[in-house]
């Protein structure tokens, strides 16, 4: 159990959807194109016509309170950490065998070439690290929040998260995994 559970509040009404989280993801983790730690903004429709809205939700890895990867990971390269909740992946470990996308209840791993340090390239599993791996200290924001012009992404203690859902009229997203997502 994390001593400090960390997560993301994504503030629906503020994002129009300019993809900056996405782009910003990929820019600062050399992602090529057609794979995603951050997942794309997904569009929703809700009511009837005439009276109809579109919601946008920027996700990512939701770094769940009992993520179902850690367990199903044969070779153990998925894990938890202690310090901030935040689940992250050994590519060292991963063999990019996918059982962490099939079991995902949220499809969120991704399998990508890894370069290696002699030029070949092996498969492994790709997901949002919450910019870990680029050294981001714990009083810094994520590149895909810092990069949001409106301020529909916010990531930090989730109990922080749930607070500035809370105001908005925000909830913790549902799941069996116990997404560490806020959304209003």
């Amino acid at each position: 159990m994390a001593n400090e559970q960390y997560g993301f509040y994504v503030d629906t009404s503020r994002c129009v959807i300019c993809w900056g989280c996405e782009i910003a993801c990929k820019q600062w983790h050399g992602i090529k194109a057609g794979t995603h730690s951050r997942r794309k903004v997904e569009i929703a429709t809700e009511g009837l016509f005439p009276d109809t809205k579109q919601i946008f939700t920027s996700l990512s890895c939701m770094h769940c309170a009992t993520p179902l990867c850690v367990v199903v990971c044969p070779e153990g390269a998925i894990s938890k950490r202690e310090e901030d909740g935040i689940v992250v992946i050994d590519t060292d470990l991963c063999t990019g065998c996918g059982t962490c996308r099939t079991n995902c209840p949220f499809e969120v791993p991704e399998i990508i070439q890894l370069e290696e340090a002699d030029g070949t390239m092996r498969p492994v599993s790709d997901k949002c690290d919450a910019c870990l791996s680029l050294g981001r200290q714990p009083d810094e924001d994520t590149h895909c929040v810092a990069t949001c012009p409106l301020g529909a992404l916010h990531f930090g203690p989730l109990s922080e998260m749930g607070a500035m859902a809370t105001e908005r009229g925000g909830a913790l997203m549902e799941g069996t995994t116990v997404p560490s997502v806020y959304i209003s």
